[in-house]
């Protein structure tokens, strides 16, 4: 059995046991979130697709950490000008395990 949801403006293809990085939510480490923007849900080749959601339907997770992504570096350059900025960013994380998917 596996689902499609939505979280943080991006897609993800979970399944019992999966752990995913998504963009970061409002949890402590190892509470349980639920996820309702369920997309699809398939269970034995029976599949449900969602307008745009499947109703009733739920992911259960386990936040296992709040993590970091790399980091990523901004430069920005004007040739002749003696203009250069050197930024960086890191991504605030939110690492899950899922738990169970409720059709």
């Amino acid at each position: 059995m596996f689902a499609v949801i939505r979280t943080g403006g991006k897609q993800y293809k979970v399944a019992n046991g999966d752990v995913i990085k998504v963009e970061k939510l409002v949890a402590d480490a190892g509470a349980t979130v639920t996820l309702d923007d369920v997309l699809m849900v398939s269970d034995a080749g029976k599949t449900t697709i969602g307008t745009p959601v499947v109703q009733g339907a739920a992911v259960t997770a386990e936040v296992v950490a709040q993590s970091r992504g790399p980091k990523i570096i901004i430069f920005k350059k004007k040739r002749r000008q003696n203009y250069r900025r050197k930024n960086g960013h890191r991504q605030d994380l939110t690492v899950l395990r899922i738990t169970g998917i409720q059709a």
